[in-house]
């Protein structure tokens, strides 16, 4: 089992940057692909981003493109989520995920879920 904790959520006014960190421990090797998902109130979850820990390729929702940049520092174990051009949209609870997959599109794939951290874009 994978546990993943996150942290770097808060409160930005539209326009604004956050960058979430997702620390992995515990049986990493078992992991192939992280990933990024959100959930807002009253909405299912997403998915956000993806990335593979060996070949770095990343994979982006259509909502975030552009905005939103997935990276990872295979020394640290760590997945980070840089968030710039915040929209109030945006607001949610965002997840950080580990599969045995490659790359994490689907919920289905999910092998490890983090706790979840707070993101609020003010307008």
């Amino acid at each position: 089992q994978v546990q993943l904790v996150e942290s770097g959520g808060g409160l930005v006014q539209a326009g604004g940057s956050l960058r979430l960190s997702c620390a992995a421990s515990g049986r990493t090797f078992s992991s192939k692909g992280m990933g990024w998902f959100r959930q807002a109130p009253g909405k299912e979850r997403e998915f956000v981003a993806t990335i593979n820990w060996s070949s770095g390729t990343t994979y982006y929702a259509d909502s975030v493109k552009g905005r939103f940049t997935i990276s990872r520092d295979n020394a640290k174990n760590t997945v980070y989520l840089q968030m710039n051009s915040l929209k109030p949209e945006d607001t949610a609870v965002y997840y950080c995920a580990a599969s045995s997959a490659s790359v994490i599109l689907q919920i289905g794939v999910v092998n490890s879920w983090g706790q979840g951290t707070q993101v609020t874009v003010s307008s």
